[in-house]
């Protein structure tokens, strides 16, 4: 790899570690974090810091709590309830209401059909209640 192309991943890595604190205000203790497990798709979590959280939610351009109803959305309508639970709490942390995801899930219900919408007021209320 290039001297550019290790900066540039060292930057991403370093904007997505600012960024996933940000919305996960005490989860992570400060510094640079080795997450892998030495288990199967261990790379994983480092592949989303960097290209996720370094090179997406790191962006000018949208502010957190608009990208996070943008994610939600994405989510429902992926069936993503997984994720879906992680990103409810962010986008509590990003400002948004608890009414206002609700909403979010009223409003995607005619997008992304009833099932769908049925499954992420599920998890979002394991979210909130967790």
């Amino acid at each position: 790899m290039s001297d550019e192309g290790v900066k540039e991943s060292t930057d991403l890595r370093a904007a997505g570690w600012k960024a996933m604190r940000s919305a996960l205000p005490g989860v992570f203790p400060d510094g640079d974090l080795d997450l892998r497990d030495g288990r199967l798709g261990e790379d994983l979590v480092d592949i989303g810091l960097t290209s996720v959280w370094g090179a997406l939610w790191g962006r000018e351009g949208l502010a957190p709590r608009d990208r996070s109803l943008v994610t939600l959305g994405i989510l429902i309508a992926l069936g993503a309830e997984t994720e879906l639970k992680t990103h409810v709490r962010i986008a509590l942390t990003n400002g948004l209401t608890q009414d206002e995801i609700a909403e979010v899930i009223y409003h995607s219900s005619g997008y992304t059909g009833f099932p769908r919408a049925v499954a992420a007021r599920t998890a979002a209320r394991e979210a909130l209640e967790g």
